[in-house]
């Protein structure tokens, strides 16, 4: 593993291949790879990209990378696709659409299944999204399956947030509830060029004011009055939107702008530095629980069973048998 680790930090291709193979397959040793790789993490920027199925999220982050490259930036690229309920298996159709990187030895591409996991995000991908950092790359993409209202792991996962819309994809008020639009740093409006573009502008202007109506600038709340003045004083992010077509690589340069303003706000102020702080907190709180669960479980396993069988029997209730089993495991 400390072999395996120099050799990603020396930005290694194929060593990094390896290790990202290694985690997302949770294949012996791949946490010792992660505690070693761990202390040279933290330099990239994650940017999660995710959105309504259809959008163009992939089209998209393939014309990020390129004006990322264009800068001289090192560029990571997570995929997530989704699993076969039935079969198991995934297409990992994602980099179809990126094929133009393939041969760029400063672009790395790696797609993941989900593999039942929800919320658009594979278990492994902010592991895998680690590895890329270590690797040397500047900037890491996370690209999440088709997400609906609340599927929003992702904003857990990355320093970013951009989620893509597109007009004509249904009922845009569903598309904006309170689930996404909380989560948003960036709304990109893809698909510019159908009609209805403007309209999804107007509405998400509108749900982002009252949203945060003391900095909402109108005299009424129609979509045509209200005005948000973009957040630059510290006390907070108001959510911008950029509208752009991707296959015609318009608007992508804005959208790149917007972003990099959102990176700027996390590091160079009090509420985006809380931010950060506060999502390393979250992040270690889900591992550590994930952990106890697995601990617990594995502990408690006959207890569990006989637990199960008497609750079958309506011998006991669920309620009360959990409080049992977590009192004698906090007695153990």
């Amino acid at each position: 593993m400390d072999e395996l680790a120099r050799k990603v930090l020396t930005g290694s291709v194929r060593a990094a291949a390896r290790a990202c193979r290694m985690v997302d397959e949770e294949s012996a040793g791949h946490r010792e790879l992660l505690r070693a790789l761990y202390p040279r993490t933290g330099r990239a920027w994650l940017i999660g990209v995710t959105g309504n199925p259809g959008a163009g999220k992939s089209t998209l982050v393939d014309r990020l990378v390129q004006h990322a490259r264009a800068r001289g930036k090192r560029v990571g690229v997570v995929a997530v696709d989704p699993t076969s309920p039935f079969s198991g298996g995934a297409i990992l159709g994602d980099r179809i659409r990126m094929q133009q990187h393939f041969e760029d030895p400063e672009v790395f591409i790696r797609s993941v299944a989900t593999r039942g996991a929800l919320g658009g995000l594979s278990r492994s991908t902010l592991d895998v999204a680690r590895v890329l950092d270590a690797w040397g790359a500047e900037l890491v993409v996370i690209e999440t399956v088709g997400v609906g209202q609340d599927e929003l792991e992702v904003t857990r996962a990355a320093h970013t947030t951009l989620i893509v819309m597109a007009p004509g994809l249904g009922d845009e008020i569903q598309a904006i509830k309170a689930g996404i639009l909380e989560c948003a740093d960036v709304f990109a409006v893809n698909k510019a060029d159908r009609d209805g573009a403007d309209a999804t502008v107007r509405d998400l202007e509108l749900m982002i004011a009252l949203s945060q109506e003391p900095r909402a600038r109108g005299r009424g709340h129609t979509a045509a009055s209200v005005r948000v003045e973009p957040a630059r004083d510290g006390d907070g992010w108001t959510p911008e939107i950029v509208k752009c077509v991707a296959t015609r690589d318009q608007g992508i340069s804005e959208l790149f702008e917007k972003l990099e303003t959102h990176r700027a706000w996390l590091e160079e102020t009090d509420a985006g530095r809380a931010r950060r702080a506060a999502r390393t907190r979250e992040l270690f709180v889900t591992m550590l629980r994930d952990a106890l669960a697995r601990e617990a479980v594995a502990t408690l396993a006959s207890a569990i069973d006989d637990a199960v069988a008497r609750i079958e029997e309506r011998a006991a209730d669920p309620y009360t048998a959990v409080d049992e089993l977590v009192a004698s495991f906090h007695a153990r």
